[in-house]
């Protein structure tokens, strides 16, 4: 199945220049989203993933249904202020300022594998930030899972010393 088809290119959004890769018609074909999840899922099969992690939002629509599929919890990572209990934070560099994001800070347990799924990898720092909070809590990240990757950002490198894996390079 060419996923592609299910990935609708949007000029100019969200500003001026960029190329918007928009997954909505994908998720809205049964067809098209099931095969992602199975190809997704595939890549993790082998590696004795304890636990999916899954960074807001879109992060969320991939990292659960993989969850289920290889029959494991799924942990979300959040922007400030959304999670309710104890939260370990880690700040990351954007183009122009920083970001941050949180997971409750007894999610992950030492010497859990676990796997990152997401729907989009571009410059890589989301992930790599998510990376350093996941092996602040001990666990041992087996696997980083993207339905797209866009190459000319260059994000792999960032991730180098990691399986990575893309369903779509663009």
């Amino acid at each position: 199945m060419d996923l592609k088809k299910y990935i609708a290119d949007i000029p100019d959004f969200p500003e001026p220049g960029v190329l918007f890769r928009d997954v909505t018609p994908l998720l809205a074909n049964k067809d098209a989203y099931h095969e992602a999840i199975r190809l997704l899922a595939d890549f993790a099969k082998e590696k004795n993933v304890d636990i999916v992690v899954g960074p807001e939002a879109r992060g969320f629509l991939f990292g659960c249904p993989v969850a289920l599929s290889l029959e494991c919890g799924f942990v979300p990572v959040r922007k400030p202020g959304k999670l309710p209990r104890e939260v370990i934070s880690q700040t990351y560099e954007l183009e122009y300022g920083s970001n941050e994001i949180q997971m409750h800070s007894d999610s992950i347990q030492p010497g859990q594998n676990v796997l990152i799924v997401d729907d989009l990898l571009a410059t890589g720092g989301t992930v790599e930030a998510t990376i350093s909070l996941i092996e602040k809590m001990g666990g041992n990240v087996v696997g980083i899972a993207f339905l797209i990757e866009l190459e000319a950002l260059k994000g792999r490198e960032l991730l180098k010393d990691y399986d990575v894996f893309s369903v779509l390079k663009y």
